[in-house]
């Protein structure tokens, strides 16, 4: 009976149509479906395993059209297979909107190719597949009295967090995400968007010397702040890394800024601090675990020391909060600690497709001609909306027109990246964004629609527009907390502790794959 009862347990579809041929009922089953081939006596599903019905077409539809490949040890994302209905909206989104799953060929070495980026768990109807759990990591760095745990929260997150809590797309909770990562027990709160803003003085830099030459690297610039726009950019495109900039992204920034610039002004030992990023993206689980990720460990002379320790997603955070029982809706508003809190207009945008582009276009045009960017500079709508390729032109006094484009999801990324390819590129600068609507529609936000709607993009979209319209300072270099951060710490951007700390390079992972047999599937695709 024991033994009955475990066997029950374990009742899959496929034993028990295994079951239903021993008892002779495949030829009945057959016969319904309108398929007229009988079984082969004494043998289960005829000359197959399978009951003889599913050896030819049936008289239904099919609805199973299979999943993409996940590694178990893929750091961003996990699949439960008993949720799995094979329904194929992963493979929908990784083959026409990402451009990943079919765009390799086989065999592959060490790992399945994966950019992290998470759309699939975006997509997945049945929340099978889910970013990997970080929570109880992170709970055992809280609940430890000898650890100081610092977390930074992304502009995307602050727009969408409430969904979770029934409140309507795009709806504002900056202050009481803040209050309830307090509550979590947290012990400094920092902006991503401190960071956000930092890069934007490291990346409009970059793209002045790339102009005048003053460093032999090549035009377009790319920007580097989506982690699984990189990692694309490795797998299929490493001819084209010497356009990537060499920045960071804000989250790895911030992340070398704690564990150093923050450790020595708050005297605490840089070993002793946890470091987590509440994100809407689950690539930027991956990201963390780059080997190129530990700029404090050098800093300190310490091997072990790595700047991130783990990422949140979104959709984490809210489970945190709920299991804490504590109702984000009815907090107060809080701020965010000093020295890594503050951030502008520029930096809010950053969540959204172009606002990385617009921000450095504002900071760009003050370095060169040391004026103020004009009012159309601070709504550069050409490069705004859900239009997957956006471009516009600059005119910048004594430069001429600065050319840029914008992209989003990576389908779009690869019409930019052959042309660039080609050397039919006009841009200087070119802003890529792996997830469709930029972060604001990363792989770890609410599922507040599957697939995810452009509407619900547009209305986290148009909140961050409206919040950095608000903002005091609209400039990343108005920062009062970048330029104390330079005058104390760092000197001047892209100085020798800045390029130790906040730039880093990439890695050519083309030989995960056979490209020969990838080039023949690719042929006419893109």
């Amino acid at each position: 009976m024991e033994d009955q009862l475990k066997m029950d347990k374990k009742v899959t579809r496929r034993s028990f149509l295994r079951m239903m041929g021993g008892l002779g009922l495949a030829g009945v089953t057959a016969s319904l479906a309108g398929c007229g081939a009988v079984s082969v006596a004494g043998q289960a599903g005829g000359e197959g395993w399978l009951p003889q019905q599913y050896q030819v077409p049936g008289t239904w539809p099919a609805q199973v059209r299979g999943r993409v490949p996940i590694d178990p040890d893929n750091p961003s994302i996990v699949r439960d297979d008993e949720k799995c209905v094979l329904c194929g909206q992963c493979l929908e989104v990784c083959k026409n909107t990402q451009t990943v799953f079919g765009y390799y060929g086989f065999p592959l070495v060490d790992e399945t190719v994966c950019i992290n980026c998470g759309q699939c768990a975006l997509w997945c109807p049945t929340a099978a597949i889910t970013e990997r759990d970080d929570t109880q990591r992170v709970k055992k760095a809280l609940d430890d009295p000898d650890t100081f745990v610092v977390v930074q929260t992304a502009p995307a997150t602050r727009v969408a967090l409430g969904e979770e809590f029934g409140l309507p797309p795009g709806t504002w909770v900056m202050g009481q995400q803040v209050a309830a990562l307090r509550r979590l027990g947290f012990n400094a709160v920092f902006d991503t968007n401190f960071t956000a803003d930092l890069t934007i003085m490291e990346e409009a830099t970059e793209l002045i010397k790339r102009i005048k030459g003053d460093i032999k690297k090549p035009l377009p610039q790319f920007t580097s702040c989506s982690p699984g726009w990189v990692k694309f950019c490795e797998y299929f495109y490493p001819d084209l890394l010497p356009h990537m900039s060499s920045c960071k992204s804000p989250q790895q920034m911030l992340g070398a800024l704690a564990k150093t610039y923050y450790a020595k002004a708050a005297n605490i030992k840089p070993e002793k601090i946890f470091s987590v990023a509440i994100m809407p993206c689950t690539a930027k689980k991956f990201e963390v675990t780059r080997p190129e990720m530990n700029s404090s460990g050098r800093y300190w002379e310490n091997p072990a020391l790595i700047d991130m320790d783990a990422v949140l997603t979104t959709r984490e955070l809210a489970r945190m909060i709920k299991q804490q029982n504590i109702d984000l809706t009815s907090l107060p508003e809080e701020k965010y600690d000093p020295l890594l809190g503050k951030s502008t207009g520029g930096a809010v945008i950053f969540g959204a497709t172009g606002g990385v582009m617009e921000a450095a276009v504002r900071t760009a045009y003050f370095f060169i001609t040391e004026k103020e960017p004009p009012a159309n500079l601070l709504q550069l709508t050409p490069v705004r909306g859900l239009t997957g390729v956006k471009e516009a032109a600059v005119d910048v006094p004594g430069v001429g027109s600065v050319k840029v484009a914008v992209c989003h999801g990576m389908s779009n990324g690869r019409q930019i990246l052959e042309a660039v390819r080609k050397g039919e590129s006009p841009w200087h600068f070119v802003e890529f964004m792996s997830c469709p609507g930029g972060c604001i529609s990363g792989g770890g936000q609410p599922r507040s629609a599957v697939p995810p709607s452009d509407q619900v993009r547009m209305q986290r979209i148009n909140s961050l527009y409206q919040a950095d319209a608000k903002m005091e300072w609209r400039e990343s270099h108005e920062n009062s907390e970048i330029l104390a951060l330079y005058q104390n710490f760092l000197q001047h951007p892209m100085s020798e502790l800045a390029e130790e700390l906040l730039h880093t390079k990439y890695v050519d992972r083309s030989k995960t794959y056979n490209q020969l047999a990838a080039s023949a599937k690719a042929a006419g695709r893109v």
